[in-house]
């Protein structure tokens, strides 16, 4: 079986998404990987986010489902539970980290720091996220603050500030497994994807696939 790490190679790219309705969550996923993307993170800023995790991992989709904004143990217990394939938090919380680990859930904890990384290590995380990445001082500075761990088989998923003219400084890099961004599938897309028009719920879906598709990573 292939490892989380393998898994976001293949896809390069995670969507990062606030979904606010579960009805249409299933449907929002199929939208994405029709355009190839494989890789969703469903962030946990939304009342309902939990029940959309659950409704996209009964569905059977060839997609690997994350949770983001994992804040607390709890989260991380949860995601587990609803089927998520892997957790993401913004900062390196260690309580958090050893309740994924504990739950058997893959975990990448948010660092900019190289104590950070060395924390996320000592935890037990090679795969971490980048965040926020362009404000941190982007690829530049990842790549001169992760030299003194590649030895170790460290690896990055940047979010924050990325977007199609920046994102291929970072997919050129061997560092980076992936990268993510809410920009792929943005909130007011998907609400009137899910929303009670129908035309405008075509025209969501229609949007969402040509922009995937559109993506460097076919």
């Amino acid at each position: 079986m292939e490892n989380l790490t393998d898994r976001l190679k293949k896809a390069r790219i995670v969507a990062v998404l606030a979904v606010n309705d579960p009805a249409g969550a299933v449907d929002l996923a199929k939208a994405l990987c029709d355009g190839g993307v494989t890789a969703l993170e469903m962030t946990l800023r939304t009342q309902r986010a939990f029940e959309c995790v659950s409704e996209i991992a009964g569905a059977g989709l060839p997609l690997t489902l994350g949770v983001g904004t994992i804040l607390t143990p709890e989260q991380a217990r949860e995601a587990k539970s609803r089927g998520a394939d892997f957790g993401v938090s913004p900062g390196c919380n260690v309580r958090v980290i050893d309740a994924a680990a504990e739950a058997g859930l893959p975990f990448a904890p948010g660092i900019m720091t190289p104590s950070e990384i060395e924390q996320a290590l000592e935890h037990g995380c090679k795969l971490m996220k980048f965040f926020p990445a362009e404000s941190s001082g982007g690829m530049k500075h990842l790549q001169s603050m992760a030299a003194p761990y590649k030895h170790l088989g460290i690896s990055f998923i940047p979010l924050g500030g990325l977007k199609l003219s920046n994102m291929k400084s970072y997919t050129d890099s061997p560092l980076v497994t992936a990268i993510g961004g809410s920009w792929i599938a943005p909130t007011s897309l998907i609400d009137a994807k899910l929303g009670p028009d129908k035309e405008k719920r075509r025209g969501g879906r229609r949007q969402l696939v040509e922009k995937s598709g559109r993506l460097p990573i076919h």
